[in-house]
């Protein structure tokens, strides 16, 4: 099968030789901007080792194009390979043009042009069958790309598949996706128009509702919590609109010591999931 070179020399066949670090065809690129191209509306950028490395294991299909740093070059030789196959690119780059294409100097060394997953509704999501156990989550105005990422992380790690947002293409920028460490991969974003609407159409599926609380509630750890679940989180400052708060069935207060207010959402979000999955395996 013939094989697709980058378009300058140095760039090696991964097919014919392993990449070294003395490999003089290995020569990053010091000119920016010279091999990135423009992201059309489908497509999405994926930075970060772990984050890249775990794209490629689950979905390689979506690979359009790779970008790295010489350095970063033998850790992702059958990704070359791959690209070499499918006759698409990859271009070794240095730290500069990275920082270009990633759009951040957190790229790790490594940048993937991806398709986007594709999202589905939450009304969607709920057509399933048979599901008698479930946990969802569901943002209120939560729109930091860290706290994104932190909380699709722990998501992945405690089995939980979906976030319901009015804008889940968040969970798919690359800041949130590096956060995730390849936690990405494992949950989607569920979209609605109108979150109150959608964690109604929850209820009505079976699911039980559940909000945090710095000042009222039950304590997380004297609550039996339900194996259908939706658990609703709100930005740091304000919490859970009204709206949606009113439509909850179970208000949880995670103990502490009081000599902080509140904890980040996604450390709450971490304590409450890790409860939710504990209960659930006996």
């Amino acid at each position: 099968m013939s094989q697709q070179r980058p378009k300058r020399q140095q760039s090696a066949n991964p097919l014919h030789k392993p990449w070294t670090k003395s490999d003089k065809r290995a020569e990053a690129r010091p000119a920016a901007g010279r091999v990135f191209k423009a992201v059309q509306d489908n497509e999405g950028k994926v930075y970060g080792e772990n984050a890249c490395r775990v794209l490629f294991s689950q979905r390689p299909d979506s690979l359009i194009r790779l970008y790295m740093s010489q350095q970063m070059a033998p850790k992702f030789a059958d990704v070359m390979k791959y690209l070499a196959a499918a006759k698409k690119a990859y271009h070794l780059v240095d730290d500069a043009e990275l920082e270009k294409v990633a759009g951040s100097s957190h790229h790790g060394g490594v940048v993937m042009l991806v398709k986007r997953k594709p999202v589905r509704s939450v009304a969607q999501y709920l057509t399933q069958k048979g599901l008698k156990k479930d946990c969802l989550l569901a943002l209120d105005g939560v729109g930091n790309p860290h706290n994104l990422g932190a909380i699709t992380r722990s998501c992945a790690h405690f089995g939980v598949s979906g976030v319901v947002m009015t804008q889940p293409e968040l969970l798919q920028s690359g800041a949130a996706l590096r956060t995730a460490e390849g936690g990405g991969e494992f949950v989607e974003g569920l979209a609605c128009d109108n979150l109150p609407l959608a964690l109604k159409l929850c209820k009505d599926a079976g699911y039980t509702l559940i909000t945090t609380s710095s000042h009222a509630g039950t304590s997380l750890y004297q609550s039996k919590l339900p194996a259908k679940v939706v658990i609703v989180f709100g930005e740091e400052m304000d919490g859970v609109s009204h709206s949606v708060a009113k439509s909850t069935d179970i208000a949880l207060q995670i103990p502490g010591s009081g000599k902080v207010e509140s904890l980040n959402v996604s450390v709450a979000a971490s304590l409450i999931l890790g409860e939710w999955f504990r209960q659930q395996q006996g």
